[in-house]
């Protein structure tokens, strides 16, 4: 939220520079995450002057060059050559001198040196309002008042302020500091000052010749709405001081209707609504909701077709303005328009939130009704902007105020103990400084005792309602930097499982790391498209939008969506990992499964001078994954080949039912809906059940062989249909001793080869750990093997 600086200092008189007040705001809630100077023309006017011609001359070689001297204030006039056609001796005007950078409308800035046109010197300029950023006309150059000083800064001429912009990260439960007079009331607490509010006592009826009767058919959706009638009134440009006042905080001005009722706004927080009162049918506003599937077009000129849950702002014929959101294209104000009517209402926030994210439409006033505002500050809100309208655009008041509020809201009663709040913040605080921070806070001390009070909370604090959230105001006004640390810190020794989640986890994702990958966080939401298994989508009731309308039931789906945007962006080399949740509803029960993936795309390695790139496949992947199960200690596990509507191929390692990860190649269909066009390959880990398996492995430290290891090959001649897996299951239940390792080390399958038969070539490694192994007792634990693999592999060992 942007909050001026100068704008602030009309709630609270205070000589604190900005980086004082930053500094004070961030300490009692309100974070300032960023702080600038702003100026209301870029450059403000910085090495301007005011001039007086003293002589005008034409230049003796060019015909529409005038050649002037110029007092800027200094020892000596200065020269200038000009090509304004109304330039003369006598005016005043602003002058550009040697040094200066000029800022213009269009184009780039430029700074002013000492030059020679057509042979004469010229040492300044000067300046056309659109060349200094003061209008828009190149007609000639300003001419300003006979009054006019010359040598005065234009910056002090043309009255121009410095400002100071704040960006507060505001949270969403401080809907009341939504506003400058919201976070000048927290200043003016801490500050120990008067908040000093907008004076209306002038505000009056003049006659009552629009009056415009006002119904409110839904008092739930709606329950005040405040309104009053002007009459006569200009619409034109708003005077400079305001425009200036909306620029700074990044609102662009519009007229001097529109700009008051932002002012108001964005100065007590209270949404105004200004219609053009001759535009209303029937002389009448209804506040009612209308038949679902109404069409509307907003002021973005969209038609939106209406639920019969939106709260609608209607004439005698039709709906004129979504409640609290956006105006209709034909209710406002024009340049034409000649009487207002000005509206000014407390709508109900879920009824306001529910309607902007439905017709996806976000602006200043649904931002403020959708945390709650003020119902007290309707009249206020309506009286302060009527008397800038009379100010600004004329015209009389010309009905009184209607203010239809049926059912008040009261304010809280909270109780609240000084025992209780000196238990909460942890530091003692002085029952008096209690109390008088309280009621700084705009808060009412209903009855007071000798351990608390009993206070009545100001509808404008619309989520402080319970003992602690007062703690809460106390401790923000007092300080957090108040609060002592102790110096004692009490610690109990709790049991905490094993495997550390947090610990593997990191272990992991800093191997991955460590091997190129980078980790990416996708969005939870996905589109409804992406899911596989319909009977256990998670909806989202009230989706932001189409495409974030369920739960994903996979880390792949948003993965492909960033491969394609890296892709897109000529860097699809690409190694992903992801740690997240899948999202299922089962049995009438949601379910969360935390999971590991992987993706991979592109080539494998950067080219070099000594390699080309090769791309990703599938043993790049099953690598990665093998790294994975190996640093987590597990071993026994089987493996089967894959093949399903999630992967073109590839393989999953199991325990009995439990699948410990599937990994492979990424179907056609799920490349298409992201529009990747590269191969694309990725494993998922179901991460609780590897966290499961990792507690209850068990470490033995073992020394280092003192005999050496064996290693004997084997080439065989197997069916097309038998793994290397198999193979290597057969030779460790073979021989559990000895046996250390079997790795496959040649495959060959071909024409020369029998019918569906296919030569593996294998290592096995042998050694015992107590002696050294004989020819004899290796060739007996081979005989066994080979034995074993022709009996139940039909193996035939190719000699």
């Amino acid at each position: 939220m942007k909050i001026s600086y100068n704008w602030l200092k009309q709630f609270v008189q205070t000589d604190l520079n900005p980086q004082e007040l930053s500094l004070i705001l961030t300490n009692i809630g309100l974070e300032v995450e960023s702080l600038e100077k702003v100026q209301p023309v870029v450059g403000g006017l910085e090495g301007l002057v005011i001039g007086h011609v003293l002589t005008c001359v034409p230049h003796p070689n060019a015909d529409k060059l005038r050649v002037t001297t110029v007092n800027v204030g200094a020892a000596e006039a200065i020269q200038v050559v000009c090509g304004a056609p109304n330039v003369a001796a006598g005016q005043k005007v602003v002058v550009a001198t040697v040094g200066t950078t000029v800022y213009p409308n269009e184009g780039e800035p430029f700074k002013i040196n000492k030059s020679k046109i057509r042979g004469e010197v010229s040492e300044g300029m000067i300046c056309a309002e659109d060349e200094i950023g003061l209008g828009g006309s190149h007609a000639g150059i300003m001419v300003l008042a006979e009054d006019a000083v010359a040598g005065q800064p234009a910056k002090d001429y043309f009255k121009m302020e410095d400002d100071y912009l704040f960006e507060i990260g505001l949270t969403p439960n401080r809907a009341d500091a939504a506003s400058h007079l919201g976070v000048a009331r927290d200043l003016a607490a801490y500050l120990k000052i008067v908040l000093k509010m907008p004076e209306i006592s002038s505000f009056k009826t003049a006659n009552e010749n629009l009056t415009i009767a006002v119904e409110v058919a839904d008092t739930v959706a709606c329950p005040r709405y405040s309104s009053v009638s002007i009459s006569g009134v200009t619409v034109k440009s708003s005077p400079d001081w305001l425009q200036d006042k909306l620029k700074v905080i990044g609102i662009r001005p519009i007229n001097n209707i529109v700009d008051i009722t932002n002012y108001v706004l964005h100065g007590l927080g209270q949404p105004l609504h200004a219609f053009d009162a001759d535009q209303l049918a029937g002389k009448k506003i209804i506040v009612q909701k209308v038949a679902e599937g109404t069409p509307f077009v907003t002021l973005d000129g969209i038609e939106r077709k209406l639920s019969a849950e939106d709260l609608m702002i209607c004439d005698a014929e039709k709906p004129v303005t979504i409640a609290g959101v956006y105006g209709g294209k034909n209710s406002g104000v024009s340049a034409e328009t000649k009487n207002i009517f000005l509206e000014s209402a407390y709508f109900n926030a879920v009824s306001v939130r529910k309607t902007a994210k439905r017709h996806t439409l976000k602006t200043d006033a649904s931002f403020r009704y959708e945390r709650g505002t003020d119902p007290e500050m309707t009249v206020t809100a309506l009286k302060y902007a009527a008397l800038l309208i009379q100010e600004l655009a004329g015209g009389e008041i010309s009905s009184v105020v209607s203010d239809l509020y049926p059912q008040p809201v009261a304010p809280f009663d909270v109780e609240v103990t000084y025992k209780n709040i000196t238990r909460l913040i942890g530091a003692e605080i002085p029952d008096q400084e209690i109390r008088d921070i309280i009621t700084s806070l705009g808060i009412t001390v209903a009855a007071e005792t000798a351990e608390g009070l009993s206070l009545k909370v100001p509808t404008f604090k619309v989520d402080v309602t319970r003992e602690c959230d007062i703690t809460e105001e106390v401790l923000r006004i007092y300080g957090y930097n108040n609060i002592e640390i102790p110096t004692k810190v009490n610690a109990s020794l709790t049991f905490a499982a094993k495997p550390d989640r947090e610990q593997t986890q990191h272990v992991i994702a800093d191997m991955l790391t460590a091997n190129g990958y980078l980790e990416i966080w996708c969005n939870s939401l996905t589109k409804g498209a992406y899911s596989k298994n319909t009977d256990e989508v998670v909806r989202i009731l009230n989706p932001l939008s189409s495409d974030l309308n369920v739960m994903r039931q996979s880390l792949l789906m948003p993965a492909l969506e960033s491969v394609a945007y890296n892709q897109n962006r000529k860097s699809g080399d690409v190694k992903f990992y992801e740690f997240g949740k899948t999202y299922h509803l089962i049995n009438e029960k949601y379910v969360e499964r935390p999971r590991l993936m992987l993706v991979l795309s592109g080539a494998d390695y950067a080219e070099q001078w000594n390699q080309k790139p090769a791309p990703v496949s599938f043993y790049s992947l099953k690598a990665a994954v093998d790294a994975i199960i190996g640093r987590l200690g597990i071993t026994n596990y089987q493996t089967e080949e894959v093949s399903d509507e999630n992967f073109a191929f590839g393989l999953k390692y199991f325990r009995g039912p439990q699948t410990i990860v599937t990994f492979g190649a990424v179907t056609a269909a799920d490349k298409k809906l992201t529009d990747v066009d590269k191969d694309v390959y990725y494993a998922d880990f179901d991460w609780a059940l590897l966290l499961d398996i990792v507690r209850k492995n068990k470490i033995i430290s073992k020394e280092i062989p003192k005999f050496p290891a064996v290693r004997r090959d084997l080439s065989m001649l197997v069916d097309t249909d038998v793994t290397f897996d198999a193979l290597k299951t057969i030779a460790f239940k073979t021989e559990k001793k000895l046996l250390k390792n079997v790795q496959i080390f040649d495959v060959y399958v071909g024409d020369k080869l029998p019918e569906n038969k296919k030569s593996y070539a294998l290592n096995f490694t042998l050694q015992d750990d107590q002696q050294t192994l004989t020819d004899k007792q290796i060739d007996a634990v081979m005989q066994k093997i080979i034995a074993n693999l022709a009996q139940t592999a039909k193996a035939e060992i190719r000699k």
